[in-house]
């Protein structure tokens, strides 16, 4: 498994930044179409294998199967982008603005949207036989992780909205810890190994991921979850996708970018010679007494 050093998969993320803001609005709508669907099925992958199997630390260790596929097949997430595009602005790279930068978060979120809510439908479908019967269990599931992820949070009004939006700040520090660890190695098998660990930390913790959350809600209100569509915006999606923006961009391409790629000089060891002009001119300065 060929690694790359923190200073090579830096400059990676920057030329992946540039890349989607200079990407048609076609290619840029369909990747995130299918990063949304993909995501989705993965997240009804693991609620399923949660209630079959009622452990839901399984479900979490295969839920990052989804995320490795999008990500190979080179589509694109809001949780990704929101770290990756505006280091092509901060490097200041030809054709990189903050403009290009919203373009970008706009077309992937609606992206994405649809994608998971095609999931949401197809689901919707498969647990009820077309809307035929009551759903199973899973999607019974399905319904009380919407309930409790938006009213939930209401009951404790300002504490659950600040609870919430941390959620979705850790989410996003690990997610798009994911989306930088599939640059870290040059092999199929090292970038598998690399983003699954940080994505199984955020699902098995209960951490706050937009899109996964445009599958879950949409497909809770189909099958009948006690919570509205404002319940959902209000309390889940908006202070979400804040969060997760907030911590990718703070947590991973900030952070990443200031010590990796605009490293600051190093300093002297202790008892080494001054190493900067003015101490040495201080320093090497003839002494002058006070009689002269």
């Amino acid at each position: 498994m060929s690694y790359l050093t923190p200073a090579e998969f830096v400059t990676k993320m920057i030329d992946a930044g540039e890349s989607k803001l200079l990407m048609s609005t076609r290619d840029t709508l369909i990747r995130a179409y299918m990063a949304g669907a993909i995501l989705a099925l993965a997240a009804a992958f693991a609620v399923t294998i949660t209630v079959n199997t009622g452990n839901p630390l399984v479900g979490a260790l295969l839920f990052p199967v989804g995320f490795v596929m999008l990500y190979l097949l080179g589509f694109d997430l809001l949780t990704g982008v929101f770290t990756l595009a505006p280091l092509a602005v901060i490097d200041k790279r030809p054709g990189a603005t903050w403009r290009a930068v919203l373009r970008n978060w706009w077309l992937v979120f609606w992206g994405n949207f649809a994608g998971a809510l095609t999931v949401a439908l197809f689901m919707a479908i498969i647990v009820t036989y077309g809307f035929s019967e009551a759903p199973n269990a899973v999607g019974q599931k399905l319904g009380v992780i919407g309930e409790s992820r938006t009213l939930g949070y209401a009951e404790h009004g300002g504490a659950g909205m600040l609870t919430l939006f941390i959620r979705g700040v850790m989410c996003n520090w690990m997610v798009s810890t994911g989306v930088v660890a599939a640059m870290m190695s040059t092999s199929v098998p090292g970038k598998v190994i690399a983003m699954w660990m940080p994505i199984l930390v955020f699902f098995y913790m209960g951490f706050e991921h937009s899109i996964v959350n445009m599958f879950l809600f949409p497909s809770g209100l189909m099958l009948g979850g006690h919570f509205t569509l404002a319940d959902y915006l209000l309390w889940n999606e908006i202070p979400t996708v804040i969060g997760n923006l907030v911590g990718g961009l703070t947590f991973v391409g900030a952070t990443l970018y200031a010590t990796h790629h605009k490293t600051a000089p190093k300093r002297s060891p202790l008892g080494a010679p001054a190493g900067t002009p003015w101490l040495r001119r201080v320093f090497e300065a003839p002494h002058r007494t006070h009689s002269e």
